[in-house]
């Protein structure tokens, strides 16, 4: 069997309406799902993307790897393989449609970097650029005598939200730059993102119109993904290929003062899809209630390919989800730990009842959150309502599993706690004149010019 992995970078299952979302935003991802296996309640722990995807390509937690910063000082060590090291090993051809460089290229046969056009003040065309290495990367695959393993990494919905005609207004008629509408009065307030938010929001003042091109850009994308399982049928190839689609991480739009990015530790950011689709090898039509992580992918996907054992071999932290295929999991049997690094440096852990969040030191002055957050996801599962101040005694028993997991984890591994050994890597935020300017200090210069060229590739 052969597998492709597509990761939809900065997509949260709350816009789509594979999940019940009211705007028709996945249709063609609605219709693959009705023959695969969807995960409605799986979870990227370990935010933004650095982190995420080397815990989904490892099948290890931060403390194994120690990847949490944002391009940050930690490197990813040689002796931890990758699900593409493993792949390669056991005779696949192995290849990438990425650019974050990094680790990731390691055990890739053909590791292509794409481009798309960086203006934010034209439209970005993200899905099709990386299309066009997909694509090309197909054509090398099936030329060799062996199966393949292919990642995909796509870059819609994240910011700047600038889907192209016609997508661009496909939700919103209305006047985005209408001077009596203040709704985003208060993103406008925060200095340090200001001259990025002018670079593709200049004048607008109504905070429905850029949730909106968020959703096109979904729409965008999900039209785009059709071009590569068309192919796949083209080839002869859609029952002998493992689909697994899912995201990094998502997205706060405006709900939590932290305008169209994913920093915060909440389930707008942390809620992701996961679907597994394999004509005649994965059931079809099956949607699993249960708590699945990121971590669990690896395993799953080594699993159906006939190499289970290689997930004892090494160590894989995450289980195979193949069992579950036909079958519910418990919901939170265990409290599930959370952590993000680069802009808000905060801990976390969440209950299938509560979810808590602490500052974990150094936060930046203008990401400023409480430092303590509290909330009860049966009644308030939006994260809107903080009730730390109300409820003490849940704040420290659950604060207490927390600090009980991290001392467990530097035990366990023998390693620090990442937080603690590395400084906050630097963001870079464009502004309008295209000059890039850093809000976050912390990380050497060599670091600092590797994310920002990265940073201007993504078109800030």
């Amino acid at each position: 069997m052969n597998v492709i992995v597509l990761t939809l970078d900065t997509l949260r299952s709350r816009n789509m309406s594979l999940f019940g979302y009211e705007r028709l935003t996945t249709p063609h991802l609605d219709r693959l799902a009705q023959k695969g296996v969807v995960f409605n309640e799986c979870f990227s722990p370990w935010i933004p993307t650095d982190a995420a995807h080397t815990s989904l390509f490892t099948g290890k937690d931060i403390f194994t790897h120690q990847i949490i910063a944002q391009h940050g000082k930690a490197k990813l060590d040689e002796g931890i393989p990758m699900l593409a090291e493993m792949l390669k090993g056991r005779g696949y051809f192995t290849g990438a449609a990425d650019f974050l460089e990094l680790w990731f290229p390691r055990g890739f046969d053909l590791y292509e970097k794409y481009v798309w056009d960086p203006d934010p003040e034209t439209p970005m065309r993200k899905a099709e650029a990386v299309n066009q290495k997909g694509l090309y990367l197909l054509d090398q695959a099936v030329k060799q005598d062996k199966p393949f393993f292919l990642w995909l990494h796509y870059w819609d919905p994240h910011s700047p939200y600038l889907p192209p005609d016609p997508y661009k207004r496909m939700y919103y008629l209305g006047n985005e730059k209408d001077p009596d509408n203040h709704s985003m009065d208060e993103m406008w307030q925060l200095e340090a993102w200001k001259g990025y938010y002018e670079a593709w929001l200049n004048g607008v003042t109504d905070l429905k119109y850029p949730c909106a091109l968020y959703d096109s850009a979904i729409n965008y994308l999900d039209d785009a993904l059709v071009q590569i399982w068309t192919r796949l049928d083209e080839l002869g190839l859609t029952e002998e290929t493992l689909l697994v689609i899912l995201s990094d991480h998502g997205e706060d739009l405006d709900e939590h003062g932290l305008w169209f990015d994913h920093r915060g530790l909440y389930d707008t950011n942390l809620r992701v899809p996961l679907i597994f689709h394999c004509p005649g090898k994965v059931p079809a039509g099956r949607r699993v209630n249960g708590t699945v992580t990121l971590l669990d992918v690896a395993p799953t996907i080594l699993d159906m390919l006939g190499l289970g054992d290689v997930i004892e071999e090494e160590a894989l932290q995450g289980r195979t989800l193949l069992p579950y295929f036909d079958s519910s999991l418990p919901s939170f049997p265990e409290p599930l730990y959370l952590a993000e690094s680069t802009w808000l440096r905060r801990k976390g852990v969440r209950t299938a009842e509560w979810k808590l969040i602490v500052e974990w030191g150094g936060t930046p002055e203008h990401f400023k959150r409480p430092d303590v957050e509290l909330y009860d996801l049966k009644t308030d599962p939006q994260e809107l309502h903080n009730l730390a101040g109300q409820k003490p005694q849940i704040v420290r028993e659950l604060r207490g599993e927390l600090e009980g997991w991290i001392e467990r984890r530097k035990k366990t591994t023998g390693n620090p706690d990442p937080h603690d050994n590395q400084g906050v890597a630097l963001l870079w935020v464009k502004l309008p004149k295209g000059e890039f300017q850093p809000v976050v200090g912390g990380a050497q210069e060599e670091e600092e010019d590797k994310l920002a060229r990265r940073l201007r590739n993504l078109g800030y």
